[in-house]
């Protein structure tokens, strides 16, 4: 296959692009910075966009298997400021601007486009179980999510099949949302954040690529899905499994207002959460490495081990 990734130096285009480098297809990752993404693995390349136009790089889309849409800032590195909140809203309507231009230009069109979302797109959940059915939230991440995906959607008219993944928390040995929740527990004063009864939507890196080649590769499959782990658990409960990894105690709560002082509006990342479940990937099938957090923990504990 040939596959282009928008985001592809992100922790999942990365973890993307080399499984499937691995089984000899060709990568494409497009970037606004080419020459900064040194030692790709074999059959992967790095090519220029400016992120906001197809300029350049359309031509890469014609006769494609698949393009990957993960382009768009981070959300939770700085305070959600007005200019940090149209920031992360133009980064991810634009790049998906330039694959709507590139696709439309394309004489062969894409086999697939998988469209990034994420769990957000429901907004703060209770303790419901949340499936693709259910309706979208009304804060600032679901509206966001509600506009990026809406932002690929003109090319099913096109007879593209086009697939949404709607993502949780990435758990990887090599990314930023594990060690962060690690540090407390390292100097023994890590505990639950807030209530610690807000469900926690986790998803394994192994299993978030597993899903998305999986949708790539299933012809079958279009729409919204859910890529968080099928046994949910609370953020209670999560940190007490951190704990028990790290054989430390997990007794020291972080209050919700300090959260809020600190991180300001973005603190619902940490303290609103949603029972999120990938009821759509289970039906078909897909099976899930890592379906429980302690097992997915003690892995990334062992690679992280590994690698540092």
């Amino acid at each position: 296959m040939r596959v282009l990734i928008t985001g592809g130096s992100g922790l999942i285009g990365r973890a993307l692009s080399t499984d499937l480098a691995r089984d000899g297809n060709e990568i494409i990752i497009l970037s606004r910075q080419p020459e900064r993404l040194i030692g790709l693995p074999e059959n992967v390349r790095a090519e220029k966009w400016d992120g906001r136009t197809a300029e350049g790089w359309h031509s890469l889309a014609d006769g494609a298997d698949a393009i990957v849409n993960l382009a768009g800032e981070d959300i939770s590195s700085k305070r959600w400021s007005d200019e940090r909140k149209r920031a992360i809203r133009q980064s991810r309507l634009n790049s998906s601007q330039a694959v709507v231009q590139a696709v439309k230009a394309a004489t062969n069109k894409p086999a697939v486009v998988i469209q990034a979302s994420g769990i957000g797109y429901y907004g703060p959940g209770g303790d419901e179980e949340i499936t693709e059915e259910t309706p979208h939230g009304h804060d600032f991440l679901a509206q966001l999510a509600v506009d990026w995906e809406a932002s690929t959607a003109s090319l099913e008219s096109l007879g593209v099949r086009r697939v949404v993944i709607r993502t949780g928390v990435v758990l990887s040995a090599h990314g930023q949302a594990l060690p962060r929740m690690l540090l407390p527990f390292r100097f023994f004063v890590g505990g639950r954040l807030g209530s610690g009864r807000q469900w926690f939507p986790w998803i394994h890196i192994a299993d978030e690529v597993g899903a998305i080649r999986f949708l790539i590769e299933n012809k079958a499959t279009s729409g919204p899905f859910n890529l968080t782990a099928p046994v949910a658990i609370n953020n209670d409960g999560f940190s007490r499994l951190l704990g028990q990894q790290l054989r430390r105690p997990a007794l020291i709560p972080t209050p919700a207002f300090a959260l809020r002082l600190v991180f300001g509006e973005m603190a619902t990342i940490i303290l609103d959460g949603q029972r999120a479940v990938p009821k759509r990937l289970l039906q078909l099938g897909f099976t899930f490495r890592f379906p429980e957090a302690g097992p997915a923990l003690k892995d990334l504990l062992s690679l992280r081990a590994i690698t540092t």
